[in-house]
């Protein structure tokens, strides 16, 4: 169980720096955007950990490519939503969107290191269904909080705050882009 639990918390690493991105560019972020954001998070790590577990083992690296490259191209647009947001003249900038489509796709790209993270599952000796719900209840509670502490740093330097946040996004999908091709 504890390498259920370790596992857990490594997934959900990126859910909550994307979560902390969110709160921090978010003007009049709340704890309903930070429950939503986890409910979000949480509920597709525990999808994706599931799909993962029930695909053959062989698809795995195949699988792992895809959905990097995914992950890459979803992270690099919202991160370069956010760089832009920063880099435009104070008049204009209205704060970040946490609309279904863009929390889709954050929950979407986050998670898809977890899909291959399921292939795994059995190997460890745990059941798939209980190592999911640890995932996603994981994943749910760093994101509320990763989500809380952004708003709380987010409220005194928005336009910092917009454009490290479209760095470490940018960053994510890099990083996750590098791991699986490398």
């Amino acid at each position: 169980m504890v390498s259920i639990l370790l596992m857990a918390l490594s997934l959900s690493v990126d859910a909550a720096a994307a979560a902390v991105c969110c709160g921090l560019c978010t003007p009049q972020f709340g704890w309903r955007d930070a429950l939503r954001l986890g409910l979000w998070f949480g509920g597709f790590q525990m999808g994706m950990t599931l799909a993962g577990g029930m695909i053959t083992s062989g698809l795995n690296l195949r699988v792992q490519r895809v959905g990097s490259v995914a992950a890459f191209g979803l992270l690099l647009y919202v991160g370069g939503r956010m760089l832009l947001d920063a880099a435009s003249p104070l008049e204009e900038v209205r704060g970040y969107s946490l609309d279904t489509k863009t929390v889709a796709e954050l929950a979407l790209a986050t998670s898809l290191d977890a899909l291959a993270a399921g292939v795994s599952t059995p190997f460890l000796g745990v059941p798939l269904c209980p190592a999911a719900a640890v995932i996603g209840i994981t994943a749910f509670l760093l994101t509320v909080l990763g989500g809380l502490t952004g708003r709380r740093v987010g409220q005194r330097f928005h336009r910092w705050a917009s454009a490290a946040g479209g760095l470490v996004l940018t960053g994510i999908g890099v990083r996750i882009l590098l791991e699986t091709m490398l």
